[in-house]
């Protein structure tokens, strides 16, 4: 990372430490989160769920407690529309996938900074642990208008409270199966004119073995430090900082590349019987690192009818691959080195205004937003290999403007829609729209519908390769476009203590990049390309709340995809592709989970009952020398999550845990293992 990053992280946190030693207790009492996304504003303004006509998750921090979350991920998959993916362990590369589309149409924030790295374009869910105090808030659909590239599939928000909304003090620590070790801390308060929430977490475990039949523990170091500062001086104008560090450091394991040599051409030949299958590949690790930093400014006017904010934030990331080289005949008595790694940062400044006006019967919001974004990548290896095209630096430019209208009419029916233009000087400019409504019909019923459009702009690597050539890159390529609708309800019953809801969806998508195979200067090559053809997706997905009293509390959430794609596939006699049309890979068609926890402010003992299913999916097997891949797929597992937690006084309490209860076998990717059963005990604090 830069020099110049990391000095005004040391600055930013100096800052901060002032600003938390002017108090070191709270003065007010926590702030009730009302059920609103401030996500769907590009105004920074929270919009009620119930008047949005797209489809919308909220994940609260009472949930988050009660489910003992402790990697991110884990809970998304109780959110209707979302598959989950990971490789070697819980720190391992994690992937989500929306509707349908694919890991990197899925914009990621994080306490509003968008969190993607800009040299992978995705961001890897195996480094955000859960902290405490937290919500996620998840936007279905295309949100592009608002968001521009990567919103394809939806918008995934991960957001820390502050110290207003959560003050106190509080601390965890736990241990468990294989020797893993998990805690964290969060100071939070007020002091005058000044809120602070400092968060500290670390995620430590042995691990256990992925490769199907492997001896060798795959374990990782997770870090997160994140500092939150609000400075609000009169009732109109507030100074907001963010301040985020990750570090991640895990074993993997790789695909199976053993070697042998032909005397007589020179040439190394695979031979291995279980080449691109996963195996026990000692020493190698991978590291990750990530800084993340915001500073935004807003002003409110006539009676906090017109917002004004400007903002500024970067992320700045690098990750490093340990192995042994590439060439060798066997990993036996290789060292481990420093192979290769990605370097990427992003300087974003946004300028929001929005102005509301609205009479007895009509409310109104206008929201224009500019966006102004730089992006920069940098293949790194010790050996520099062919430097002028792998592992010289690059950089892109994107300007933004958007349009956006809410209205709400008689507190019955609302509506809304946006419209976003793209100027990105390496592509074709790009415009994207949404249009929401909703309706309420009496007796707890509401109808709702949304449509619009979505991009993603290529990602580095795909324009212009890896390191060492094997995947040659493509600057022609031109973004990827998704076009999709939907309509659903949600039903509230028993006097709002039940609510239920569907949404069928239908999307369709243009441009797709995909991997060729090429037979290029007496090797196989990987280039990219955009496809001439369309894929469509549909789907289901239902949920359902009921709040059932006495301190019962239940989840439930379903969602079927029929979610085609075209790829090249191996047929049973390789070297030879065939086209292949079918359920896309690492989405399965169904996917459930339900949530039952049971807690009282009277009872000190309080449990929860996570089940998730998830159903057969199709994968892709590089079993073959000749980089076709072959089809293979995952059979449907469910996991079993039980836990409690013991009140021992108003400020300790007890807590433990097991996962995947009844010890199930299975594999997310192929030739990685899931791990089995586990358990887990501790102790929470709280003041």
């Amino acid at each position: 990372m830069k020099t110049t990053n990391t000095l005004f992280a040391g600055a930013a946190l100096l800052s901060m430490g002032i600003a938390l030693s002017a108090g070191a207790r709270a003065e007010t009492a926590a702030v009730a989160l009302d059920d609103i996304i401030v996500t769907a504003s590009r105004g920074g303004v929270g919009i009620p769920v119930d008047q949005l006509g797209g489809s919308v998750s909220v994940i609260d921090t009472q949930a988050l407690e009660q489910r003992q979350t402790r990697q991110v991920s884990d809970i998304l998959r109780d959110i209707p529309g979302i598959a989950v993916s990971r490789a070697d362990g819980p720190a391992g590369r994690t992937q989500i996938r929306v509707r349908g589309s694919e890991a990197n149409h899925v914009l990621v924030m994080i306490d509003g900074i968008k969190a993607s790295d800009p040299s992978a374009g995705e961001f890897d869910f195996g480094q955000l642990i859960a902290d405490d105090a937290a919500r996620i808030e998840v936007l279905r659909g295309q949100q592009s208008s608002l968001y521009g590239s990567e919103a394809i599939g939806g918008v995934v928000n991960y957001i820390t409270l502050d110290g207003r909304e959560a003050p106190g003090m509080r601390f965890r620590i736990e241990g468990g199966s294989f020797e893993t070790i998990s805690s964290s801390a969060r100071i939070a308060g007020v002091k005058g004119d000044v809120d602070y929430a400092l968060i500290g977490s670390y995620y430590h475990t042995g691990g256990a073995p992925t490769a199907r039949g492997g001896q060798r523990d795959i374990g990782s170091d997770t870090t997160s430090v994140s500092a939150k500062v609000n400075w609000t001086p009169t009732d109109n104008f507030k100074l907001s900082s963010v301040l985020r560090y990750n570090h991640n450091n895990t074993d993997s394991n790789k695909e199976n590349e053993i070697y042998v040599m032909d005397w007589d051409t020179g040439e190394l030949t695979y031979v291995s019987p279980n080449f691109g299958m996963a195996e026990d590949s000692y020493g190698t690790h991978n590291t990750a690192d990530a800084l993340y930093g915001m500073v935004r400014a807003e002003l409110t006017a006539l009676d906090d009818r017109w917002v004004n904010a400007l903002s500024a934030q970067f992320v700045d990331t690098e990750r490093k691959t340990f192995d042994v080289p590439d060439n060798s005949i066997s990993r036996i008595g290789q060292s481990v080195g420093f192979r290769y790694g990605y370097q990427g940062r992003r300087y974003r400044g946004s300028y929001e205004s929005s102005f509301r006006f609205d009479s007895e019967t009509v409310k109104q919001r206008l929201t224009v937003a500019l966006d102004a974004e730089r992006e920069e990548y940098r293949n790194i290896s010790p050996t520099d290999v062919n430097p002028g095209v792998f592992a010289g630096k690059h950089q892109k430019d994107t300007i933004g403007l958007v349009a956006q209208y809410d209205a709400s009419l008689f507190d019955r029916i609302t509506l809304g829609g946006s419209y976003r233009f793209d100027d990105n000087d390496l592509f074709q400019n790009a415009t994207t729209w949404r249009v929401h409504g909703s309706v309420r019909l009496g007796l707890g019923l509401r109808v709702r519908a949304a449509a619009g459009t979505g991009i993603k702009a290529p990602g580095f690597d795909e324009l212009f390769g890896y390191y060492d050539g094997q995947y040659t890159g493509n600057p022609d390529l031109k973004p990827e476009e998704s076009k999709g609708w939907e309509v659903g309800f949600d039903q509230a019953l028993f006097g709002d203590r039940l609510t239920i809801g569907a949404t069928y969806f239908a999307n369709k998508f243009n441009n797709e990049i995909y991997s060729t195979y090429q037979f290029i200067d007496g090797q196989f090559l990987t280039v990219p390309q955009n496809r001439d053809t369309h894929t469509r997706q549909k789907g289901v997905e239902a949920y359902a709340e009921a709040r059932l009293g006495n301190g019962w509390r239940a989840d439930l959430a379903y969602t079927y995809l029929d979610g085609k794609e075209d790829r090249d596939v191996l047929p049973q006699v390789y070297y030879v592709a065939t086209p292949w049309h079918g359920q896309a890979v690492r989405r399965p068609k169904n996917i459930a989970s339900f949530n039952l926890a049971y807690a009282t402010a009277d009872k000190p003992y309080s449990g929860a009952l996570t089940v998730r299913y998830t159903g057969k999916q199709n994968d892709l097997a590089f079993i073959d020398p000749s980089y076709i891949p072959a089809l293979v797929q995952h059979q449907a597992f469910t996991t079993v999550n039980l836990n409690g937690e013991y009140k021992l006084d108003q400020n300790l309490s007890v807590f433990a845990r097991v996962e995947n209860l009844f010890d199930e076998q299975y594999e997310q990717v192929f030739s990685f293992t899931a791990w089995g059963r586990s358990a887990y005990a501790g102790v929470r604090m709280k003041f």
